[in-house]
């Protein structure tokens, strides 16, 4: 990407795109586009030890942990990741392996490919679309062919960066949040290819917008959209978060990004106490004090549709 053009995606980034996924092409990451081979990775990885995930399916469920967390040397995680049967495996031969790098301390302090991948780290090169004192973490995301990740949401910005391989991805607005079957940060709808809509009958009113990333493409993920990918390939892919609220609206001691901003978690928490004094009225009062409560949240915080428009160019689109 020429100097100028980088230069005016970093100025006007967030005029045009703010709050929409939008898929980023041409954009300069480095000489990893060229270097990151299977043969390459376990090289400069060496055997160094990393926490990963391992499932018999390879459809993934954070929900209901079906999988398991094993450690191995990263030369040997990626040589398995890259296969599609295994002569060595922890709990069948076609098990999938799925890597999401962490901190040094996984209790306190976010992943940082610098700081954990430093020779591959000189490979890829950070888009700068925020200022460095903004910068949140830098992850691995390896999986392997075939791989999908639960449908969930991230409080902060961030560029989903595929290097390798190819990877689906699915995404939701925050305004269908009342159709996504939250529990916590993630939706309980497993299968969002074929939902179960007995279960889930809401899950038909959540708009789909869904896009297919080759190497090199960048995918711009908002805070708080839905999203699910899908691993086409082996890939690999490095996924940059950074704090576009003010820091102190963030928990401090959250290394994933993933905890509800503070003051969100605050009135959450009112609600709850809220809706622990209804309990004192006899149903008919509940119902209808409940009622103007929904009422009065709505008129004070819903915010008109800002949705992503739909695409001709392989894009962020709207497939039905």
């Amino acid at each position: 990407m020429y100097p100028c053009l980088q230069a005016w995606i970093k100025t006007c980034f967030y005029k045009i795109f703010i709050r929409r996924p939008a898929v980023l092409r041409g954009v300069c990451l480095g000489p990893c586009l060229e270097k990151w081979t299977t043969p390459y990775l376990r090289e400069k990885g060496g055997d160094q030890e990393v926490k990963v995930h391992v499932s018999t399916v390879p459809a993934m469920d954070f929900l209901h942990k079906n999988f398991v967390y094993k450690t191995l040397p990263f030369n040997e995680f990626v040589k398995r990741a890259s296969e599609k049967t295994h002569s060595d495996f922890f709990l069948c031969e076609d098990e999938s392996y799925y890597l999401r790098s962490l901190g040094e301390d996984v209790r306190k302090e976010p992943a940082d490919l610098k700081k954990q991948f430093p020779g591959l780290a000189e490979d890829f090169k950070i888009p700068e679309f925020f200022d460095p004192e903004q910068f949140f973490s830098s992850v691995f995301r390896i999986s392997s062919c075939g791989l999908q990740l639960w449908t969930h949401y991230d409080v902060m910005d961030n560029l989903l960066a595929q290097v390798t391989g190819t990877k689906r991805v699915v995404l939701y607005s925050p305004q269908d949040a009342l159709y996504m079957y939250m529990s916590g940060d993630k939706s309980e709808v497993l299968d969002i290819d074929f939902p179960d809509l007995e279960r889930f009958p809401l899950f038909v009113k959540a708009k789909r917008y869904e896009c297919v990333l080759q190497p090199g493409d960048l995918l711009f993920i908002p805070a708080l959209w839905f999203h699910n990918t899908l691993a086409l390939e082996f890939g690999v892919g490095v996924n940059v978060f950074w704090r576009h609220l003010q820091a102190d609206s963030y928990d401090k001691k959250d290394p994933y990004g993933n905890k509800d901003p503070v003051a969100a978690t605050r009135a959450l928490q009112a609600l709850e106490r809220a809706l622990h004094t209804l309990d004192e009225l006899p149903p008919e009062y509940k119902d209808f004090y409940g009622r103007r409560m929904v009422q009065r949240i709505q008129k004070r915080t819903y915010c008109d549709s800002d949705e992503p428009k739909e695409s001709n160019d392989g894009e962020v689109t709207n497939p039905g």
